[in-house]
This record gives C-alpha cells, sequence and structure tokens, in this order.
C-alpha cells in the first residue's frame, strides 16, 4: 500500500475547492444562500488584527494607484477594483484552507494502518466534512445575517456542501491508497469489483476532471463578475440608466446654486455624483441581501442588563415618517489626498430626531449602538441625534430606494464624521448606557472620526485654453469640502509662488463640496500647481501631511504638468 503525499493532498483539497465555490456560487443566486468563500473572508478578517488589515488596505490602494498610473487608468475605480481584491482574496483564502484541510487530512490517514483504512473507505472523509460542515454552520447561526436565505436552512446547505468536499478528498485518498499504482507495482484492490488503475491512467482522469473544474470556474468567474458590477440584478442597469436621466446636470435649474456665475472647468466631477458612480466601501466582500417584504428594523433596550424588544418598524412605518432631502457629501477615512472615495448625491430620510420621537427611549440610555447585515456596528449618542435634526435615517439616494450595493434598506448619515461612522443595511438598533467603541474603532481607527479639510485639483484643461487680449488663460478646477464647516475661499499656488484666490461656486447645500476655478496666465515649461481651501470660519487647510490612518488624510493636493 502506498502513502499519498502532503503535498498530494494539499493540491487535491485545494482544487476540489473549485466545485465546491461554484455548487455555493448558484445556491447564493439561486436561493439566496451565504457564499461560502464570503463567510472564510469575514471570519478570518473579523478575526485578523487591525494592524495588519490597515496594512493590507494600504497595500491594496497603492498597489491600485500604481497600476492606474503605469496603465493610464486602465485598472480602473479604486473603489470598484478594491472590491475585486478583495473577491479574489476570499477565493484565495478558501482555497489555502481547502489545501490545508487535504494536507492534514492525508497526514492523519498516513498514520493509520491499511486495514483500518480498507475498512472505513471514504468515511474518514465523510467526517472531515462534516467538521467543516459544522465549523461553517456555526459562523452562519452566530455570525451577521448578509445573505437572504433563511438562517438554517443556510446552515443545513452550506453543512452539505462541505460534506460532499470532505467526502471527495477521503475518496482521491482512498483511490491513490489502493486503486492506483506504480508501473511495476502490484496492489490489493479494495474489494474484488474495485479496478486497480495505472498513475498514468489516474492522471489523465485528474487531467479531465481538472479541465472539466476549470470551465466550471470559468463560468463562476462570469457571474461573480456579473454579480459585482451588477449585484442588485435589473436594478442596478435601470438605477444606471435612470441615474443619467435624473442626476440634476451642474448646470440644470433644480439645483440650488443654479444661477451661480462661476463656471465649471470641463473635466471637473459632476457637482452631484451619478448614483451608479457613488464610491462604495465598506467590509462586504458582496453586499448583503435584505428582503424587503420580510425586514423589519428592530429596536431594543440593552440598558441595566436587559434585552427588551421595544418597537419593530416595517421599512413602509419608516417611510411613512416626515422625511427630509438633503443634497450631502461624503468621503471614506481611508481616502488619500486626491482620492476619489468621495462622492456628493441627494439624500431622503427622516430626522432621527423625529424617529426617536417614535419610541419610548429608556431613561438611562445615552447611546445607541446601530448593527448592519453586514456585522459592521458603531455606535452613536443619543444626544447628538437629539440637537442635530441632521442625522438622519435614510431609506433614498437620487430620489429612488437605496440600491443593494449602497446600503438597502436603510443607512444613516452624521454631519461632519467619515463614512466609517455610518452605518448601512442597518437591521438592529440597541439603546445601551454609554459610550462602546465601533468595529473600525476596535481595530485602531478614530473614535470621532471628524471629517479633515480637503480640496483636490480635479483638471488641468489644457485643451481648453482661451486667450483674452495679449494674455492666454489656462482654466484649471477641482474641488473643496469640509464637511458641514463650510468653504469661504479656495487658493492656489503656482511653482512654490504666492498663493492666488481661486472662484468658488456656490455650494449645494451647506454639507457638499464646493467647485471652483483658477484661470492661470500661461506659461510654457514644467510646472506645479498646489491647492488648499480655507474654512468658513478662517481656519486655512493644514499643509501638514498625515496618513489615513487612523484619522484621515491631510496634506495638500498638487498636480505637476507640462505645458
Amino acid at each position: 500500500m502506498r502513502k499519498p503525499s502532503l503535498l498530494t493532498g494539499a493540491i487535491f483539497g485545494g482544487l476540489f475547492t473549485l466545485p465546491v465555490t461554484a455548487l455555493s456560487f448558484i445556491g447564493l443566486h439561486a436561493a439566496g444562500f451565504p457564499f461560502i468563500p464570503q463567510l472564510t473572508f469575514n471570519t478570518i478578517r473579523d478575526l485578523t488584527p487591525g494592524g495588519l488589515i490597515t496594512a493590507t488596505i494600504d497595500a491594496i490602494i497603492t498597489l491600485i494607484n500604481a497600476g492606474n498610473a503605469a496603465t493610464a487608468g486602465a485598472v480602473g475605480r479604486l473603489d470598484t477594483a478594491a472590491k475585486t481584491i478583495e473577491e479574489l482574496m476570499s477565493l484565495g483564502m478558501f482555497v489555502f484552507v481547502g489545501a490545508t484541510a487535504g494536507a492534514l487530512y492525508f497526514l492523519i490517514m498516513r498514520r493509520v494502518t491499511e486495514k483500518v483504512k480498507r475498512d472505513l473507505g471514504v468515511t474518514p472523509g465523510a467526517i472531515m466534512g462534516v467538521i467543516f460542515g459544522v465549523i461553517y454552520g456555526l459562523i452562519i447561526l452566530t455570525g451577521a445575517r448578509f445573505f437572504a436565505a433563511d438562517t438554517t436552512t443556510s446552515a443545513i446547505w452550506t453543512f452539505g456542501v462541505m460534506l460532499i468536499f470532505g467526502i471527495a478528498v477521503g475518496f482521491v485518498y482512498s483511490s491513490l491508497a489502493f486503486r492506483v499504482k506504480e508501473q511495476g507495482e502490484v496492489i490489493k484492490p479494495v474489494s474484488g469489483d474495485v479496478q486497480v488503475i495505472d498513475r498514468r491512467t489516474f492522471l489523465v482522469q485528474v487531467g479531465a476532471s481538472t479541465a472539466t473544474i476549470a470551465v466550471i470556474g470559468a463560468g463562476v468567474g462570469e457571474l461573480v463578475r456579473r454579480a459585482l458590477t451588477s449585484v442588485e440584478n435589473v436594478d442596478v442597469v435601470a438605477a444606471a440608466s435612470n441615474a443619467a436621466q435624473s442626476t440634476p446636470d451642474p448646470s440644470a435649474a433644480s439645483l440650488p446654486n443654479a444661477g451661480d456665475a462661476v463656471q465649471i472647468v470641463p473635466g471637473t466631477r459632476p457637482e452631484v455624483t451619478p448614483l451608479n458612480q457613488h464610491y462604495r466601501i465598506d467590509i462586504a466582500t458582496i453586499p448583503p441581501a435584505v428582503n424587503e417584504e420580510d425586514y423589519t428594523l428592530v429596536v431594543t433596550d440593552r440598558t441595566g442588563g436587559r434585552n427588551e424588544l421595544l418597537k419593530e418598524f416595517t421599512l413602509a412605518e419608516v417611510r411613512a415618517l416626515p422625511s427630509r432631502e438633503d443634497y450631502l457629501t461624503m468621503g471614506c477615512i481611508s481616502n488619500r489626498v486626491g482620492g476619489s472615495l468621495i462622492s456628493t448625491i441627494k439624500w431622503t430620510g427622516v430626522s432621527m430626531r423625529r424617529f426617536l420621537e417614535e419610541i419610548d427611549v429608556p431613561e438611562s440610555a445615552t447611546h445607541m449602538r446601530i448593527t448592519s447585515a453586514d456585522g459592521f456596528d458603531e455606535t452613536v449618542a443619543l444626544d447628538l441625534m437629539r440637537e442635530d435634526e441632521r442625522v438622519m435615517l435614510a431609506w433614498a439616494w437620487d430620489d429612488q430606494p437605496l440600491l443593494q450595493r449602497h446600503g438597502f434598506p436603510l443607512r444613516i448619515h452624521i454631519p461632519d464624521r467619515y463614512g466609517m461612522k455610518q452605518p448601512k443595511w442597518i437591521l438592529t438598533m440597541e439603546f445601551i448606557e454609554g459610550d462602546e467603541d465601533g468595529y473600525w474603532v476596535r481595530r485602531g481607527w478614530s473614535k470621532d472620526a471628524f471629517v479633515k479639510a480637503t480640496s483636490v485639483i480635479d483638471t488641468v484643461a489644457v485643451d481648453m485654453m482661451v486667450t483674452e487680449g495679449e494674455q492666454t488663460l489656462l482654466p484649471i478646477g477641482g474641488i473643496a469640502w469640509a464637511g458641514a464647516r463650510g468653504i469661504s475661499a479656495v487658493e492656489i499656488r503656482t511653482d512654490g509662488g504666492e498663493w492666488q484666490p481661486a472662484q468658488v461656486r456656490a455650494p449645494i447645500s451647506d454639507r457638499t463640496w464646493v467647485l471652483w476655478r483658477y484661470d492661470w496666465a500661461y506659461s510654457e515649461g514644467n510646472h506645479t500647481f498646489e491647492v488648499r481651501c480655507i474654512e468658513a470660519d478662517g481656519t486655512v487647510q493644514t499643509d501638514q501631511i498625515a496618513p489615513s490612518r487612523p484619522d484621515g488624510a491631510t496634506g495638500l493636493h498638487s498636480v505637476a504638468v507640462t505645458v
């Protein structure tokens, strides 16, 4: 009897995760079951120290930015490319888990006597599948509810899929040990009706199986691509179309600043971000699927050791509350100076001050813990909600229900805070005594996450130069934002010279970015342009360079051009 090597076990263990992935993906889209690679990724992510997560995020951002710089932007948008990398990481992690399981299984079976192996057959493999099925089942039953199907049914489905994986690994080991022979080797088969084959034949069979798996993997890869770019199925297609029709043109009369005299420089980002272009950064590899039909927002009292249900709201009941509409800019705390992780869009929802009137708030409660379908959580002070009517529980963007990828059914907006403090896919709200650290705070990011003032040069419009008399002017344009604190001025500096005032277009609201332009007197050569903004209270944007972690990046954005 031969003893297959650990490397062989690792190869087959990793290989068999591919059909398991395909089967799991079919379950995801056919019935809303959890995607097993995503379960693997989420579990490893949540067990990873915050410093290592941050280092990984920085490495991904650096890699994408370098790729775009080298390929003239061919890698694509930062947030989209980052999610694609996360998907590949989740698949890689699952393959690694399978390879490790295969190697360990072969190691253990090498120590078992030949008679026991013959008697047990694939039973040990089935036992391994049961162990993995139980582990994944417990993760499903006790972890974040990011999938649409019932948790119990999902756990049973995943158990069955992992059982198949274990049996497959067990079958390969038995085949290698008792049915596959080297040239000239004699092997006693497990039973009289089992044919012994040579290694060459077995490798041909494995090759054929691998080819089949490759075809399945290619199909699954295409499904994954479609899921990532069109995860809301027909909704996202409709959203892209609707966004093109409904997002106001910067000069449209519907915008509050439509009559502003400052003309936007071509190449500057639009004042209102199209819905299908709004950035998305979160901890979910695949956006959680929440069914509106059986959704309720659960509000509980967790003060004084209690766990008492206070009220449940259907989505229709939340939408029936008095609403408000605001154009808002939101940025990601991991956005680097001059980065793209910032967007502006119209929000619709109810003020949290008004929402609290619908609930018998416990007297001893000081904060509300908000938990999302992807397992994210954050804590918000009740005093902030009561004092600032702008804190909003939102259900629509751009006059449309929130898309799945952007937080359906509900998300919260808190003025002057980065997106890491603003949960989406909200499932529960809990009243608690005292403050608690949220998901990213526990991993070393800012406790308050106050927005830092930022200004960006979007375009140096070398193709749009105009001549006025004897002078040629080169338009430069961009954005500036300081949360709800407002922008009073934007200044440009050329080649380290004196700061010069730019023209600033009126904002759409007191919480959106402003667009600015500067008409520079053209001079041939190599030039570096820098930009800074001044807040409404006169505070000048700092030139002190700081990384994104923990409080958000600071420093001045600059662009070098040859004209």
